[in-house]
């Protein structure tokens, strides 16, 4: 049976899609194929096309199914990192002379690759407000080959509409990447509003445990799926077996956990508005947050990730981190605990001095599924009441 026909509802899908019974014992979770080679039956004869796990491997092929069912696409791929698959995905988009149009707020790490490895090798970018969709559209130029988005995007929260900026990018001849890692398929299906490539870092809520590291493509054009799975064989920074069913685990209890961080955030948010040491809370669930009317629009809750500023500058949001005691101090984000971070001295450091510095005053909140009113608790005692 098709993984299209199990049903049309996510949770459903999450548990049983790529998730086949094992053939030879029934066993209803996939093995570990923890191997690198596979016997043929005689030259060129192979078993269910395996031939070498860089190629492919049974526990990668049943989380990519499960990836590609969950996005509502044709084509899932697991790689190494979420860093691994962008870069799988740009090497295969572009070629020297090409432009992207990326955001003025994303992950530290992309803006890293794209400004200290993609232009190395004659790929030309430009910083565009995404949330505008006249700005994006006046970023352009007859040389881009593809626009960059994340929504919500990392670490201000701000929101991309994505259909408006798939037209305007399907207008230029350009592909439309959305990095969905912040709001998961559960909340938003970014191919369906008219992307042509989701990108994951698995490492977030798609684990969901904060033990594996991995990343994700998925596409609804076979073509270009085909495109990324050759250039994804080729480069070789593939998932492993193991890491590979970690992620599958966890894409199994993602509609509930989702859930739970989305309640939980909401909360939080709604108390530091009312914080009187907190300037400003960034959070699209919020009525008066710009991007909320199309957030709303587009996704069906508003996900576990809160920023917000402090008064006393960059030492004061410093002092708040360490002073937390349930939120740990770290970086990544989406695991079943909730983290606390500063984002200007942590996981955007390489934007200082760019069109993506953080502001210094910045807090991040990956937002847990523990009880809320400890969380509400720690962080007034961090804020010093």
């Amino acid at each position: 049976m098709s993984d299209r026909h199990i049903s049309e509802h996510f949770e459903t899908l999450a548990i049983h899609a790529g998730n086949t019974a094992d053939p030879l014992t029934g066993a209803v979770v996939p093995p570990i194929y923890q191997v690198s080679t596979y016997k043929q039956d005689g030259v060129g004869g192979l078993r269910g096309g395996y031939e070498y796990s860089r190629s492919a491997n049974p526990t990668r092929t049943a989380l990519e199914e499960n990836l590609a069912a969950l996005e509502g696409g044709r084509r899932g791929l697991a790689f190494a990192s979420g860093l691994a698959a962008e870069d799988c995905l740009l090497r295969t988009l572009l070629s020297p002379g090409d432009h992207v149009v990326i955001p003025n707020d994303a992950y530290g790490g992309t803006f890293r690759l794209f400004a200290k490895v993609v232009s190395r090798w004659g790929v030309e970018w430009s910083v565009a407000d995404t949330s505008d969709p006249a700005a994006v559209r006046a970023a352009l130029t007859p040389r881009t080959k593809a626009v960059w988005v994340e929504t919500p995007s990392n670490p201000l929260l701000g929101i991309t509409d994505i259909a408006a900026v798939a037209q305007i990018a399907r207008d230029a001849g350009a592909r439309l990447v959305v990095d969905n890692t912040f709001a998961t398929p559960y909340l938003q299906q970014p191919l369906a509003l008219g992307a042509d490539v989701v990108v994951h870092s698995l490492t977030k809520y798609m684990g969901g445990h904060s033990d594996v590291v991995g990343g994700a493509l998925i596409t609804g054009d076979a073509e270009l799926g085909e495109e990324l799975a050759f250039h994804q064989n080729a480069m070789g920074a593939v998932a492993g077996p193991f890491d590979s069913w970690l992620v599958l685990r966890g894409t199994k209890t993602l509609s509930v956990r989702m859930d739970r961080h989305s309640e939980n955030a909401t909360k939080i948010a709604d108390m530091l508005t009312r914080h009187a040491r907190v300037t400003s809370v960034l959070y699209p669930g919020l009525p008066d947050h710009p991007g909320h009317e199309v957030a709303a629009k587009q996704m069906r809750a508003f996900g576990g990730m809160v920023s917000f500023r402090v008064e006393g500058g960059e030492e004061a949001a410093v002092e708040v981190c360490n002073r937390a005691k349930v939120f740990t101090l770290g970086e990544s984000l989406g695991g079943v605990e909730s983290l606390i971070e500063h984002p200007g001295r942590m996981t955007h450091a390489s934007a200082a001095g760019s069109a993506l510095e953080v502001p210094a005053d910045l807090v991040r909140l990956s937002v847990g599924i523990e009880n809320v009113d400890d969380l509400l608790e720690d962080l007034q005692q961090a804020l010093g009441r």
